[in-house]
């Protein structure tokens, strides 16, 4: 497969995310399939920062460990992406900034600057300058580099002076540039595909979803939902709060839930821990939420923007009791609209809190994405009550059922008084304390797991039903492990994979019909214990062969993927 890969590095304050995205957004609509991440420090100005952009003819899921095109604002960033540079590969950077020699390397010097300054008249362009220079190099239309430029600042001063600084950048690599640039990639097609983070995709799916309420304290790196839904919140009468906490976050979209809303709440990890007296409440009240959990390394405030898979197992056993919950885990942008509907439906259906667990990778990449089917949405708001299910006056919100799922009422929407509590309580919501009722009432509310659990979709699998080996992974890897095994196919070596992306309730049985056939199993995932791979054993009693673990901060690629499974005598 014909593919490109760029990176764009510089410290925080020198416009990388801007170019990074722009050239994203250009490749994008010139119809390529595109793939982007970011990597930046918890630091205003300073730090290394540096965004990657992966171009291809085909689909792509998951970075690469090396570049073909190095656009440098810095020093340090050539220092430290040099070795990953590929053989005909080159540098982009300002010799008039960056004083040091390379050996070996071929360096392209645009003077970015003075550029900037001549042809905008604005020495703040210089980043733009950058992107026009990469993209004529790589012979782009400048036309769509220019539509994607007035489309992020308007047709006025700014706008204009950003296209003329791109101009000059680009005419100046056309012009100049004397070596030769092997990559290539076929003229482009469909640039209808919409390019979307993964926290974009997660507020567009509550939104078709039906959310009408949300309250988060903004947190990393969930906070990109809380913006785009109160940028929304007019056009699609939603009402966003943002508390003091997210302790006031869980209670007020508890509050709103309870009042007949559709709500959710985002936060990270660290921000989920305050959550956890909350959920219970929502557990015991048997109220439907929807809680997206944003993990990054931990304990405590950790690596605020890195990447980590270290809160499954506190998610899945956070709580004073037990009560039933689901659990799912997007694998990408698509999937994390589609699995935001689903939480709603879920959540409402079974009268219990819904964790959609993403990452700080998922929520920051950006993707190309086909443009979603609106039509395959429907809204299921569960066993409401009317008249038909009894008197008002007789109305029982914790109503005993075979499901135990209970005809729900909201205040004010009929005669029926609503009434719960967060002590233990009877049919109609009064307190309690005698031991039957607490018996009954506990059963009533686990039983729900039984209909539930046949929601929950069997895991992914990936490649050949027989094959010797197989990879198992959960949410935000499946791009990377997807790529790794067509790898190590393409070498001979009998792989497949097995991914989760609703991990509860389990899908025991579906997971057992898949290892019983292998020879050998490895859980990969980016935390220091192995939380899936105990789920698993927790599960089904299969202990799998080992584990690829990774905790560093940053993601998998399908390259070390394929490195760290070699070194596990798998041929």
């Amino acid at each position: 497969m014909a593919e490109l890969n760029i990176i764009v590095g510089g410290e925080a304050g020198q416009g990388v995310q801007s170019v990074g995205f722009w050239l994203a957004k250009v490749f994008a609509r010139a119809g390529y399939h595109v793939f982007a991440d970011q990597d930046y420090e918890s630091r205003i100005r300073g730090g290394h920062n540096f965004f990657r952009v992966r171009v291809g003819e085909q689909p792509v899921g998951a970075i690469t460990e090396t570049i073909d095109v190095l656009i440098s604002l810095n020093e340090e960033t050539i220092d430290l992406h040099l070795p990953e540079l590929t053989g005909d590969g080159v540098v982009i950077f300002d010799a008039d900034t960056i004083k040091k020699s390379y050996a070996n390397a071929k360096l392209f010097n645009v003077p970015m600057v003075k550029l900037a300054e001549e042809k905008a008249g604005n020495n703040l362009m210089t980043n733009t300058v950058a992107l026009g220079a990469a993209l004529g190099l790589l012979k782009c239309d400048f036309e769509v580099i220019r539509k994607v430029l007035i489309d992020q600042f308007g047709a006025g001063d700014i706008g204009e002076g950003n296209v003329k600084a791109a101009q000059a950048g680009f005419e100046h690599a056309q012009a100049n540039y004397k070596g030769s640039f092997q990559k290539k990639l076929t003229p482009p097609g469909n640039g209808s595909r919409m390019l979307l983070s993964g926290s974009e995709a997660i507020a567009l799916g509550a939104l078709a979803a039906g959310c009408n309420f949300m309250s988060a304290y903004p947190m990393t790196p969930t906070t990109p939902i809380l913006e785009y839904l109160a940028a929304k919140a007019k056009d699609f009468n939603i009402v966003v709060v943002q508390p003091e906490d997210e302790i006031s976050a869980i209670n007020m979209t508890i509050g709103a839930a309870y009042a007949g809303a559709r709500a959710m709440t985002a936060t990270s990890g660290s921000g989920f821990c305050l959550m956890v007296e909350g959920i219970g409440l929502a557990g015991i009240t048997e109220t439907g939420v929807v809680i997206i959990e944003g993990q990054r390394p931990g304990p405590a405030v950790g690596l605020p923007t890195r990447t980590e898979q270290g809160d499954l197992q506190f998610v899945l056993n956070c709580h004073q009791g037990d009560f039933p919950r689901a659990i799912l885990a997007p694998a990408d942008v698509a999937d994390s609209f589609w699995l935001t509907v689903k939480a709603f439906n879920l959540a409402e259906k079974y009268q219990t809190p819904v964790i959609v667990m993403t990452d700080h990778y998922l929520s920051t990449v950006y993707a190309t994405v086909d443009r979603f089917d609106l039509t395959k949405i429907s809204i299921d708001r569960g066993l409401l009550y009317s008249e038909s299910n009894g008197s008002p006056e007789e109305y029982k919100r914790h109503l005993i059922t075979p499901s135990g799922i209970s005809p729900r009422a909201f205040p004010g929407m009929s005669k029926a008084l609503v009434i719960t509590d967060a002590d233990e309580h009877n049919e109609t919501g009064h307190l309690i304390e005698d031991a039957r009722t607490r018996k009954e009432q506990m059963d009533k509310r686990q039983r729900k797991l039984i209909p539930l659990q046949k929601e929950i979709a069997a895991p992914l699998l990936y490649g050949n039903a027989n094959a010797e080996t197989t990879l198992i992974g959960w949410g935000s890897t499946c791009g990377a492990l997807k790529e790794a095994v067509d790898i190590l196919n393409r070498d001979n070596v009998s792989v497949n994979l097995l991914h989760f992306t609703e991990l509860w309730p389990f899908p025991g049985d579906d997971t057992l019909k898949v290892l019983e056939k292998s020879k050998k199993s490895y859980v990969v995932e980016s935390n220091a214990t192995g939380q899936l791979a105990r789920l698993i054993r927790q599960e089904t009693g299969k202990k799998v062969t080992g584990t690829i673990l990774k905790y560093d901060g940053r993601p998998f690629t399908p390259a070390y993927i394929v490195q760290e499974l070699k070194k596990r005598d798998i041929s």
